[in-house]
Formats: structure tokens, sequence, C-alpha cells
């Protein structure tokens, strides 16, 4: 059963064409991640969909109800982003759709509320188009992947993994297309070449051949008439070479080498030691006393809930607080989202140069990772994107002539072309990183050990994120489970509340908040 339709769909942004898709279908089932370059129209299609915008140009049909659940902006400050996020997935679940649009769901949410919204939407029966950047969020959701790039809409099937795997294989085939066709050019062109050698040596007299002879023998006519063959010959290559269909080479990267100060003798020895150090905030406990330490070349995520005191001990490693002790070879770089390192009157390339010891070259070659090619990099910063500004932020503290990175949330605000980017360059990084993020992807593939921060303990895991988990869930609270269902309880009563509110509604609510505030207190 068809839930939408749509054809020749055109849609502008000024005169700029943002959309441009030929056809749309949506099925009863559809499980559908909607990716693509921060700009690129995800957001209006979804609008479109939803009908909130009327397109230029094309035909829209919706046959069912569709609930779009908009990026979330926290106008309430006595509730969480992740309470909030909550009742908006309970309210729109709720609603009875048969079509559910949803636009970054995770976005600053810690991993327990991205868990939940996840778990939420498998159990949903209804159809699904979701925008965001959370690989493992689509991978767990999505059976089928829309890419909007330059406008156009191209479907893959399967989940994002999946999609992935496909455009390497579309990757490598670019890759042999050119190579036939760089091959078949030079060809050609070396036959041309050698072609015209000959007409050209048919014009001259032969060696050892006098004048009478030659006259004699009609050489004259003779060579003439070979010179026109090879001519008509250079003329039908000439004509193959035009008609030649140019495929372009596929963007390659090119192996970023640092020169980066002290990498060697810091490799293995201990850089950071935190030794009786506790975390407040006003009167509230963060953390209670903690011991742990981190080696030159560790890759150290440092995960929790939101207001668990992250980015509080971050601070306190940057502020070399008393009994945190860093090693004098250490020069530490600091991402924060408040882009302060930016200097906006000045250009993309002076931004990062400025704190650079790195040649232009590689500078420009780790730009163009971060998708600023050739002239974007004159830009002056303050007509980028907020996105664009984080890429540029991230760039420069890369770049920047430290040997270690501190990364707070970098992950957010980026598309997911760019947070890949990211993550192949901090693969390759040869220095030491500590870094807070919330995408369980991201940690995944750049972390080598883990920082935990809950229940008011931090525990250092030696191991990569995937162990983590899999010793998480062999030692799993099962109060934690009892938790999780109580706030999704809670979420759904909240809902009913907003639309129907009663006495036994509110009982209800109010049991559960009680029956909650037990559990966190056991």
């Amino acid at each position: 059963m068809l839930l939408f339709e749509a054809n020749r769909v055109k849609h502008y942004i000024q005169d700029r064409l943002l959309l441009n898709i030929n056809q749309l279908k949506i099925g009863k089932r559809d499980r559908i991640g909607l990716v693509g370059r921060n700009g690129s129209g995800k957001t209006s299609l979804l609008e479109i969909i939803a009908g909130k915008l009327v397109p230029e140009e094309g035909d829209i049909s919706q046959h069912a109800h569709v609930e779009l659940l908009p990026q979330l902006k926290r106008t309430n400050t006595t509730k969480s982003g992740g309470e909030i996020t909550q009742e908006y997935i309970q309210q729109a679940l709720n609603s009875n759709a048969a079509l559910l649009l949803v636009d970054e769901p995770t976005t600053n949410l810690d991993t327990n509320h991205i868990e939940w919204v996840e778990k939420r939407l498998q159990e949903w029966q209804g159809a699904l188009v979701i925008v965001s950047h959370d690989r493992a969020f689509l991978d767990a959701l999505c059976s089928t992947i829309w890419e909007i790039n330059e406008g156009q809409l191209t479907e893959y099937k399967g989940n994002y993994s999946d999609y992935v795997e496909e455009k390497e294989v579309e990757h490598k085939q670019a890759q042999l297309a050119f190579e036939k066709y760089e091959k078949e050019k030079k060809q050609l062109e070396e036959a041309i070449r050698k072609k015209e050698e000959q007409a050209q040596r048919a014009t001259k007299k032969p060696k050892n051949l006098s004048s009478s002879e030659a006259r004699l023998k009609g050489a004259k006519p003779y060579f003439a008439n070979k010179q026109k063959k090879l001519r008509k010959t250079v003329s039908a290559f000439e004509t193959r070479l035009e008609s030649l269909e140019k495929v372009n080479k596929p963007r390659e990267e090119v192996p970023i080498q640092m020169d980066l100060p002290n990498v060697e003798s810091s490799k293995n020895q201990v850089i950071l030691r935190v030794e009786g150090v506790s975390g407040m905030v006003e009167d509230r406990v963060l953390w209670n006393t903690t011991n742990f330490y981190m080696r030159g070349g560790d890759k150290l995520a440092v995960i929790g809930a939101n207001g668990s005191g992250k980015t509080t001990l971050i601070k306190k490693i940057l502020n070399r607080e008393s009994d945190i002790t860093i090693s004098p070879s250490i020069k530490i770089g600091y991402f924060a989202q408040n882009l302060n390192i930016l200097n906006n009157e000045k250009t993309i390339l002076e931004n990062v140069g400025s704190s650079s010891n790195q040649s232009e070259t590689l500078i420009r070659t780790v730009l163009a990772r971060m998708h600023f090619f050739d002239e974007d990099v004159h830009k002056p910063v303050n007509v980028l994107s907020g996105g664009e500004r984080v890429k540029v932020a991230l760039s420069k503290v890369f770049l920047s002539d430290v040997n270690m990175l501190v990364l707070d949330e970098p992950t957010n605000y980026l598309d997911v072309e760019s947070l890949e980017a990211l993550e192949t360059l901090l693969k390759t990084y040869e220095g030491s990183i500590l870094f807070v993020s919330h995408d369980r992807q991201f940690v995944e593939n750049i972390a080598t050990r883990i920082l935990e921060i809950q229940d008011k303990k931090i525990s250092l895991f030696e191991g990569n994120y995937k162990q983590y988990k899999s010793h998480q869930s062999e030692n799993r609270d099962p109060a934690q489970d009892e938790s999780l269902l109580l706030e999704t309880k809670i979420s759904e009563v909240l809902s009913r509340l907003s639309v129907e509110p009663s006495k036994e509604l509110e009982e209800e609510f109010q049991r559960l908040l009680k029956e909650k505030r037990k559990i966190e207190e056991q």
C-alpha cells in the first residue's frame, strides 16, 4: 500500500535548484534513512512529504496521515533535551500516523536516551523516514537509504552499512571506468601522433632516389596519395577521440603525513595522570574521588549521561588543576562547541594556517577532506553555515602545532560525509586524543580505551567500545533496565495527559515518578 508518492518535484532556494527529484514512493512498512551533506535539502524534502512546504513544480499525493517530528530546540529549561525528545517522540507515536518523518532526533542526546528513541521506533508499526547523522541509529532502524546529492535522489537497498559498501563499489567502478577512458584516450593520441609523423615523412623525397628516378617512377603522385590516406586515418582517429565520452577522475584521498612534536618520545609513556580528583558543581557531586592515567598514543573516549560531568572533567584537565599532572612534552589543542578559536573576519585558510606549522599543501589537503575545495578556502568564516564553521574549527585544531587533541562533542552539526572524513583523519593521527562523544559509531571507530562516568563514579575500561559494550551487557544491572522501562511509561502517560487530562492519569504519573526516584536512590 502506498502512503505517499511524488513525481517531477523541483524546489528552489532563491535561484538555486535545491531538489530535482523524478519520482518518490513510500510504502506501508518502509524504513528509510535520508542522508546528504548539510544544506542538500533533507529537511526541505521532509517538509514537502509532510505537506508543510509546496515545491515550485511536481505532483504530490498523500494517501495517509503523515506526522513530522522536526529538529527539536529546547525551550523549556526545566527539562533536559532527552526528556523533551521523549515527550515529542511519544506524542508522535500516539498520533495514529501511518508515516512518521523524524528530523535529527538524536542531536544532543546521551547514549541512554538515543537507545530509548531507537527502541521506541523499532517497536512502531508504521513507515519511517529518518534524517540522522547517527550511523548506528540508521543501521538499527533503516532498510533503505535515500541519498540526496546535488538535488538528485538515489535509492540504495539495505541499512547505512550496506549503503557505504555500495558506495565503495561505485567508487571502484568509477576508478576502473576512468582508467579505461585514460588508456583508450592515450592509445588514440599515440596513434594520431604516429600517423601524423608518417604523413609528414610522405611529403619528403625518399633517400637514395635521384630527381630523374623519382620522375620516372611517378614518386610524387604515389607519396601524395599515401599522405592523403594517412591524413584520412588521422581524421578518423580524431573523430573517435572527440566522440570518446569523458570520464572524470574520482577524488582520491592523499595520505596525511604530519610532523608532530615529541610524538615518538611520548609513545606509550604516561602523559596524563589524574590522582584523587573529584567533581562538584555548587553543592552537587558529579563524581567521587577518582584516579586514572593516559598514555601517549591513546585515543581515550569519555562517555556518560548528559550532566554526568564529562565537560567538567575536560576543563579540569585543560586548567591543569591540582592533582592533575600533564607531561611537559605534551602540547594540547582544544575543540569546543563555542568555536571561539575562529576569527570570523579571516578566511578559512588564514584561520587554519595561523596556528599551524604544516605546509600549505598539507593544510589544503586536510581542508579538502573536510570538503573545502579549491577557491572555497578563501571564503571568510563569517559567510559559512554553522556546520561549516565546526569543520573549520576541527581542521584548525587538528593542524595546530600540538601533539594531543582534546575534543568536546566534535560530531555535533556534522553531516555524515564530514563525520566520516573526520574519522579518517583521527584514525591516522599519531598523537594522543581525549574526546567526549555520544556517537556510538564514532566512539567505536576511534577509541582505544573508554573512560565512563556513571553513578558518580569514573571507571577506565582497557579496550575499545565494542569490547566495552560486550563487558557491559555481561555485567548489566537489572535496575538500569527497570529505570529505562519506567522512563518509557512516564513518557507515555505524559503524552496522554497533554491530550486527555484526568485525575487517574495524574495519579499514575505521580506513582511512576515515585517509583523511579526509589530506584535511583537504591
